[in-house]
């Protein structure tokens, strides 16, 4: 590949730690398309002949064959998927294949053909992520005035319903889709043409392989065009931040799944057996979302590393940027898919949550509030009287609203009777009807609005 300016190969460990074909090879759809859409150009602009323009071209498409049944052959003196293609190029049509590099450097090429696999990698994941809020938004309608506990400490607090609690999750992945969506929106210009770092002197049109490519237009500096790698950090920092929503949804799943809770039945499909312990049930589908988490965080930790105090133009460290994004997005498509397929088959057990959520004096703060509105006390003096109910329904064993009338009037003469009305976690749950309340009206209008923005009403 140096041609004249080297007079020795380089040794066996310089082979090794310089190629990057093992995992490169992962580009090639990509790099024939860029190849292909610069030699369009140099041919309208008459760098290149239309007859060898026709030979590369069916070359590339005999070699984009070739990759497509048997795979990218490995040979590590040759590198990069680059000079892969170029020199079996070369092999099917001779000394013509030489032309397709005018104008261009591996340094933009390997930055377009990058460009484009994380632009298809953000597609892949975006339709996950609306697989997986199909799947909230569904089994919510199904739940809207399913009660039960809400925690905060993990420590009960309030009755919600299970349809709002899943929403909680749907809104959490809107995000994440937007901020894949953002990344899509700001990579979306191409390098191709920068050439090794100042442009070329040849007479190109770099718009015209920019919109081939389907990109918005070229980039507008050549030096940062092969150096920049924005785009794969905000696909590792979206993948992160999505990896993180899917592991709190994973742990709950773990918790709910759990004897102590009994909130949940995993299906057999995403759970697994012991190999001692005849009578286990153990969620590992939801345990190894949890745990790909921290994978995805790293890799996204190794390219900030990577990048942090690289100079102006392209150094060899870029090389590296490839597999920490090759692995989050294979961990995260993994856990997407698993999350959305556990979400759909679970089943959930609403009487188990009901009696937690009773059990639990969720409703102390209902209390608290009717005193507040029916009484006029300070909420603060209501919130003390409530600890005390709290306290005697707790010596006696039973729940808040099982607490005798006269009990309560003994603890403050200003209760009356109908504070039973909003003692019960339904009154509870119905009563919190302001915007994003877990009121079951609610959570309705939240899942039509869900389903609308989904295409599915």
């Amino acid at each position: 590949m140096w041609g004249g300016r080297f007079s020795e190969g380089p040794t066996s460990v310089m082979r090794e730690i310089n190629a990057s074909i093992p995992f490169d090879k992962r580009l090639w759809q990509q790099d024939i398309a860029g190849s292909k859409a610069h030699l369009n150009m140099l041919v309208t602009q008459n760098i290149v002949s239309p007859d060898d323009g026709q030979k590369i071209h069916e070359g590339l498409d005999k070699i984009a064959q070739e990759y497509a049944e048997k795979g990218v052959p490995e040979d590590w003196s040759l590198e990069d998927i680059h000079m892969v293609t170029e020199k079996r190029l070369a092999d099917l049509i001779g000394s013509a294949a030489g032309r397709l590099h005018t104008a261009r450097s591996r340094n933009d090429q390997v930055a377009t053909d990058f460009k484009l696999w994380v632009r298809d990698a953000i597609d892949m994941v975006d339709n996950g992520l609306k697989a997986l809020q199909i799947a909230l938004v569904t089994r919510a309608e199904q739940h809207t005035a399913t009660v039960m506990p809400g925690f905060t400490h993990l420590q009960i607090a309030q009755p919600v319903t299970l349809g709002h609690h899943l929403m909680a999750y749907y809104e959490m992945i809107v995000r994440d889709r937007s901020r894949f969506q953002d990344a899509r929106k700001r990579l979306n210009q191409s390098p191709l043409g920068a050439a090794a770092l100042a442009g070329t002197g040849f007479d190109t049109n770099r718009y015209q392989t920019a919109k081939e490519l389907g990109f918005d237009g070229p980039t507008a500096n050549s030096l940062d065009s092969v150096s920049d790698r924005d785009f794969a950090l905000d696909y590792l920092m979206a993948a992160t931040q999505t990896a993180l929503h899917l592991s709190r949804l994973a742990e709950e799943l773990i918790i709910w799944a759990s004897q102590p809770y009994g909130f949940i039945s995993l299906p057999d499909a995403y759970s697994t057996g012991s190999s001692i312990m005849p009578q286990k049930r153990n969620p590992d589908a939801a345990e190894l979302v949890r745990g790909h988490s921290g994978r995805i965080a790293g890799c996204m930790t190794a390219l900030v590393m990577t990048m942090k105090g690289l100079p102006l133009a392209y150094s060899k460290d870029m090389q590296d940027d490839k597999p920490p994004v090759f692995e989050a997005h294979d961990l995260l498509s993994l856990a997407i898919a698993a999350m959305s397929g556990m979400i759909e088959t679970v089943t959930f057990q609403p009487d188990k949550m009901r009696k937690t959520a009773e059990a639990g004096f969720s409703t102390a703060t209902d209390l608290a509030d009717w005193l507040v509105r029916q009484a006029g006390i300070p909420f603060r003096e209501a919130h003390h009287i409530t600890g005390t109910a709290v306290r005697l329904a707790e010596e006696k064993g039973i729940a808040l609203d099982a607490l005798p009338i006269d009990v309560l009037k003994a603890i403050d003469p200003r209760i009356d009777e109908s504070v039973k009305a909003v003692l019960s976690v339904d009154a509870s749950v119905a009563s919190r009807k302001s915007y994003g309340g877990t009121a079951p009206d609610q959570v309705r209008q939240r899942v039509l609005e869900a389903k609308k923005a989904l295409g599915l009403n």
